[in-house]
């Protein structure tokens, strides 16, 4: 029998050495390693292989045995445990309940599944991504946020694992009321509201605001997991048309008088068309609201991803206190964080705060604590300044290679902030016939149908943030083959254009 079971302990690491030794057991016994009935060394034999006191391996077996891993038996020694196996239990009866008849209306939304449709066409083979919004793992800042954990984890312990207080840790709001201050907009930490991503932001101010069948106004192309929310909320959702300033003036003028409960709008780098809103049309949107009395509902998820040295308006929120301003971690930090905030007028505050916490009991403590460590040593402008120069070479590979392969008549939008690249297609092209030949050939698109509410858009989204350059040359190529066999099949002349507007 082998005294030491080939473990390890690391003296200068900050776990204690029990705590490595119970590790290390634990994962050996559930990988099958060690088995039921395995007889282990002798505490003090196992001690002094390791290097260590035998009342560390006394208090690690301890720990063990109480978790029903190990058994002691006086005068033969400690073995792994029998773990009985579990036989689950059959149902007494096969009879289903009528489950069609009982789904709510909201969930029957035709919008509501067309990710889902999609997504299962994906599902499967290694393709080049350019539909996920999402940071590689190679650009997420995992040495620097272990560090802010192991640092709440040692100097926090049990305190930091409890739940959040409702509205979120102070801590927390005080150190994102001070990033969103060096963006130019101001507010304070009573008026933020720690959510659990951007997501259920959208979702608390959809249930504050929204009785079914009221309308919510969005941009006729807009975020998805938008249209989600606020149609599972029971609202109404309307499409605005936009020229190339905003949403249309006159759509909106027409609009306000509909009864409409809130105005939905991404103004810089809006998601999917990467299009920003002018200053000026910022200034109608503020005038409008408060003369129709209808909110309105910033998001800015893409903050902090400038790509260009381009100057942008102030923020609605910068323009008015009354717009309820919503914003995440997920695209410029960490998408498993899940913390996002939603800054709202006081006389919004309670009623979101009691909302969050009968939905969720607030968000993750201990990610809020790591979250705001991270902010304070200002790691933030540090990862910034490394992913923002790797974005701006990824884009601008994917734009080298649409320039290259697309057939002239295809535009496409350069992006200046955010992740996304928006082709506009000619017509006679159907954007769901593009994401099925590009499929086949191995590449995955977001096509118009994810986005758009009332059809008025079309075109494709393009991200260029999960995919390393040399794959975004390659995917550009292969959609390039996908649209040109699409237009020869539907007898679409390639046409003249110039590529990027």
């Amino acid at each position: 029998m082998n005294a030491d079971l080939g473990l390890s302990t690391d003296p200068a690491s900050a776990r204690p050495l029990y705590r490595q030794i119970v590790d290390q057991v634990s994962a050996r016994i559930h990988e099958g390693t060690l088995p039921a009935g395995f007889r282990l060394p002798a505490t003090r034999a196992l001690a002094q292989a390791l290097g260590t006191n035998r009342s560390t391996v006394v208090a690690a077996f301890r720990e063990l045995a109480e978790g029903g891993l190990l058994v002691s038996t006086v005068g033969r020694g400690t073995f792994v445990a029998d773990r009985p196996a579990v036989t689950p239990r059959r149902p007494t009866t096969s009879r289903e309940l009528s489950w069609a008849s009982l789904v709510s209306n909201t969930t029957r939304t035709g919008i509501l599944h067309e990710l889902d449709r999609l997504g299962r066409r994906v599902a499967g083979g290694d393709h080049i991504n350019l539909q996920r919004m999402e940071p590689s793992s190679d650009l997420l800042p995992l040495d620097a946020f272990r560090r802010c954990v192991q640092h709440v984890m040692r100097t926090r312990g049990g305190v930091a694992l409890g739940y959040a207080p409702r509205e979120g840790l102070a801590r927390l709001r005080g150190a994102i009321a001070e990033d969103l201050a060096r963006r130019g907009v101001p507010t304070h930490a009573e008026n933020i509201l720690v959510t659990t991503g951007s997501q259920q932001a959208l979702d608390l101010v959809a249930r504050i605001l929204v009785d079914p069948g009221e309308t919510i106004l969005v941009q006729d192309a807009t975020y998805t997991g938008a249209i989600h929310v606020l149609s599972a909320a029971g609202a109404r959702v309307v499409g605005v048309p936009n020229d190339d300033e905003g949403p249309d003036i006159d759509a909106l003028e027409r609009l306000g008088r509909s009864g409409a409960k809130g105005l939905y709008v991404m103004p810089g780098g809006q998601n999917p068309t990467g299009r920003t809103i002018s200053a000026a049309r910022r200034e109608h949107l503020v005038a409008w609201s408060h003369h129709h009395g209808i909110p309105l509902i910033e998001d800015d998820y893409c903050a902090d991803l400038e790509l260009d040295s381009v100057t942008l308006p102030p923020a609605l929120r910068t323009l008015d206190s009354q717009v309820l301003h919503v914003g995440t971690f997920s695209k410029r930090l960490i998408p498993a964080l899940r913390i996002g905030y939603l800054v709202c007028p006081p006389a919004l505050r309670q009623h979101l705060t009691v909302l969050k916490h009968a939905m969720d009991l607030g968000s993750s403590l201990l990610l809020q604590h790591a979250l705001a460590e991270f902010l304070e040593r200002g790691y933030l402008r540090t990862h910034l300044t490394r992913i923002l120069a790797e974005y701006r070479r990824r884009r601008d590979t994917l734009e080298a290679g649409l320039t290259r392969h697309m057939p002239r008549s295809v535009r496409w939008t350069r992006a200046t902030r955010g992740l996304t690249t928006w082709l506009t297609l000619p017509p006679g092209v159907d954007s769901e016939e593009i994401f099925d030949a590009a499929l086949d050939r191995g590449v995955v698109v977001a096509p118009d149908v994810l986005f758009s509410v009332d059809g008025q858009e079309r075109g494709l989204r393009l991200t260029f943030c999960r995919e390393p350059p040399r794959r975004l040359a390659e995917g550009a190529k292969r959609l390039g083959l996908a649209m040109r066999a699409v237009m020869r099949r539907n007898d679409v002349a390639p046409g003249s254009g110039l590529g990027p507007v």
